[in-house]
Parts: C-alpha cells; structure tokens; sequence
C-alpha cells in the first residue's frame, strides 16, 4: 500500500469502549497491510499496550523547554510574571519563582525580558516509548506524574510514530486539549458511542469538536442492544455517517478483563472493522457519501 491513512478513534468520555475499538482496528489492519502503526497517544493512561503486548524496544525522555532565571541579571522587576498567561512566574522582593509544571513553554518570558536575565533550560516531562507485534509497530507516551501538560507529549509521540501506511491513533476521552492535539494529524476521526443518553451527549461534544476542526468522521456504536435510535437521530441529524455497530457480547467484556481485545475474542467481526477501513479510505478519497448511514451491522 503506497497511501497513507491517519485513524483517530476518539470518543466524549471514558469507558466507552475506544481503546477495545482501536487495538482491534490495529490487529485487523496489520494482518492486510504492509505497515500499520498503533499510537496510544492516551498518555495520561495508556493502557493499549495490555491488549497490544507488543516487545518495547526504545524508549526516549521528552523535554519541554521552561525558564531558567539568572539571578545576577535579574532586577526583579516582574514583568515576565505580568505577562506570563499561565501564571508559571512570580518574583517576590529578591527572589524570582519558576513554577515548571504550569509552564506551556510558550517563549514570552525569555524573548520580552527587559534583562535578558532569563535563558532557555529543558524539564523532562514523560518519556516515547516504541517496539513491535509482529510486523506492528507500537508507540505509546506515558506522563511523568504531576505533569499538567500532556499536548507537548502527544506531539512528540506523533512525530516519531505517524509513518506511510495505516495509522491508528488511541485519543485520550473527552474533547479537551489532549484530544485535539491527538485528533488534528488524523485523516478522520472514528467516533466510539454507546446507546444511552449519557452516550449521545458526549457524542454530540466529540461530533461539534471535530466539525470546528474540518475534520471527517464517522460514528460507530458499541455494546448495541439492537435500539440505538437515540444514536441514529443524532446522526441523520448531524450528517454524520454511522459505520455500524458492535452488539453488546459478555463474552467481549470477560475477554477485556483478560486483556484481550474485541477481535481475539471475536474472530468474526475481523471482516466487520476492515469493511470500516475501506469505508474510512473512501469517504477521505471523497467517495464515500459522508452524510449517508452507511453499513450498519455487525451481524456477519
């Protein structure tokens, strides 16, 4: 496969089923690719990798830059704390303060130093960790503790991992500054939902989201009863197209408790989440007819 592909598998919330959804994604596109690579860009949690338990073979510590302050320079005047929109800064009489966890490194502070009292120094903040499963490459970050700022960590994870081939990228939940940092690189940005009114609000953040980006997506129901009226509405409302659906298995539950992802357990829905992909390449290619229901059903 020459092209490249870039997946988000996102969700509004946690326990939705995502990374089941995107580890299974993964498995099912590597047995048919050349390349696939598997992103848990989730760095606060990542836990793709005990459904994925691929031979980690590098890992690397990341660095954001921070504020260094040369106390022999400084006059103390306080002007980087005025500008400082993340309060990282405070200079009390005759002692400056750096509080590196609240730091976005955004370079305001060492450009606009009337002293230039103020260098640039680095703070580790997690580490890019990569290896193989089989021919999948795997690539997940993990946050140091206490670090507040994980969109530095993701970016660094993409730069490295995102390749030719087949992507797929495990957002962190929610709709915040992790998860656009995580979905802007992608192609398209695959919806995980559940049948629930719970589940349709979150959708509804996660759908407004990606449309304020530009980005395509499409929605696909986990843990089905066979009722997802409520999903279907909101879709055929919002012109956003429903690949299908994941009924609700005990089996697929037990098997998560076990580490196993969807697809180990079943085997049959393998043919179910390449008919996704095809599906994905079509509607980037502009052949997909975005705004129709598409193939619903995973009774294969």
């Amino acid at each position: 496969m020459g092209e490249s592909l870039t997946v988000a598998v996102a969700s509004g919330k946690g326990g939705t089923g995502k990374t089941s959804l995107a580890t299974s994604l993964a498995r099912v596109a590597s047995a048919q690719y050349e390349r696939v690579a598997y992103l848990d860009c989730d760095v606060e949690e990542p836990n793709g990798h005990i459904f994925l338990p691929a031979t980690l073979e590098r890992k690397e510590i990341i660095h954001v830059e921070v504020p260094e302050i040369d106390q022999e320079k400084c006059d103390y005047c306080g002007y980087c704390a005025q500008i400082c929109a993340f309060n990282a800064l405070a200079i009390l009489p005759g002692a400056p303060l750096v509080f590196a966890n609240l730091c976005h490194s955004c370079a305001g502070c060492w450009t606009l130093c009337p002293q230039k009292a103020i260098r640039v120094g680095k703070r580790g903040i997690g580490v890019v960790e990569t290896g193989h499963l089989g021919h999948m490459e795997f690539w997940q970050g993990r946050l140091d503790p206490g670090v507040a700022t994980s969109p530095p960590l993701i970016d660094a994870l993409q730069k490295r991992g995102l390749g030719p081939g087949i992507n797929i990228l495990d957002a962190p939940p929610g709709t915040s500054c992790p998860v656009v940092r995580t979905v802007e690189r992608a192609d398209f940005v695959l919806l995980v939902t559940e049948p629930t009114p719970f589940g349709r609000h979150d959708l509804e953040l996660a759908a407004a989201m990606v449309r304020q980006m530009g980005l395509p997506a499409g929605v696909v129901i986990n843990r089905s009863s066979g009722d997802d009226g409520i999903i279907e509405d909101f879709c055929r409302q919002s012109g956003l197209p429903l690949l299908g659906r994941l009924p609700w298995e005990r089996r697929v539950a037990e098997g998560y408790a076990a580490g196993l992802c969807a697809v180990e357990v079943m085997p049959r829905w393998r043919p179910l989440f390449l008919d996704w992909l095809q599906r994905i390449r079509e509607i980037v290619a502009g052949r997909g007819g975005e705004g129709s229901a598409g193939n619903c059903g995973a009774e294969r």
